[in-house]
């Protein structure tokens, strides 16, 4: 996917972040993480080639010490600017994607969560309506491979009510008895280079979209260093789980101990 060009505003907003975070003396990850997002989020945005939310010219204000300057100036050039939030859709590479890879560390994978645990969300009917959908990539004539490591914590998290974890729990032991799923529990605990949930897409072609959780939402990236990290890590992250017949296990175990 070509890369939006930025526009006029975008431009200008961008060239006004990296004035004041070179100002202010921090690099891009230094931002980054004092932001909540990833450093190519950033990168992007300084570049002009996404348009943020206004909560994040708010978050980069209070970041950057730099009172309401760029809150003030995202709503004089960017409130009624209708350049995408996002320059690459990740749903999209998720419905054409040969591979799937994700680490959930706060909810069950979205392509498996059920309708009752969706809802519990809270979330609205357009968001609810497109969980559905995406769901639809398991039904390709040929699906893709997806290999899921799932936080042993996410599944002791009563999302709605008991009822509800029972079934979806159930949906997760059906879901990993598919021929071209690998799904493995990890245990509660701290894993080096990995602060938060991510999703990683790789086409028929090899390449690869990354959607990363963060505390507003999700960045997309296509960021060659970020994508290698995560190829790092996930086979870490493996490593350190359950094999698949030990997560059936324990999800089974969860259900009678806990859903039951």
């Amino acid at each position: 996917m070509a890369a939006r060009k930025p526009t006029p505003q975008t431009r200008a907003f961008g060239e006004q972040v990296t004035r004041l975070r070179t100002e202010t003396g921090l690099t891009r990850l230094a931002l980054a993480e004092q932001t909540a997002v990833s450093r190519s989020y950033v990168a992007q945005v300084e570049r002009g080639v996404t348009k943020c939310r206004r909560d994040y010219a708010v978050r980069l204000d209070s970041a950057l010490k730099s009172g309401t300057v760029l809150a003030d100036l995202w709503d004089r050039s960017l409130a009624r600017s209708n350049y995408p939030a996002f320059f690459a859709s990740y749903p999209q590479a998720e419905a054409t994607a040969s591979l799937l890879r994700a680490w959930e560390a706060t909810y069950v994978f979205g392509l498996v969560q059920t309708e009752d645990y969706i809802r519990a969300q809270g979330v609205s009917i357009n968001t609810f309506d497109g969980r559905m959908r995406r769901q639809s990539v398991l039904e390709r004539e040929t699906p893709p491979t997806i290999a899921v490591v799932l936080s042993a914590s996410v599944l002791l998290r009563c999302v709605g009510s008991p009822e509800v974890m029972r079934a979806q729990c159930e949906s997760l032991i059906a879901f990993s008895e598919r021929d071209n799923v690998v799904l493995q529990v990890a245990p509660v605990a701290y894993y080096r280079g990995i602060s938060g949930s991510f999703n990683l897409a790789t086409q028929e072609d090899g390449k690869d979209l990354l959607f990363l959780e963060t505390t507003v939402g999700g960045v997309t990236s296509n960021d060659p260093a970020e994508i290698l990290h995560i190829q790092k890590v996930f086979p870490a992250l493996q490593a350190r789980s359950l094999n698949p017949e030990a997560s059936r296990d324990h999800i089974r175990k969860v259900i009678s101990e806990t859903w039951t």
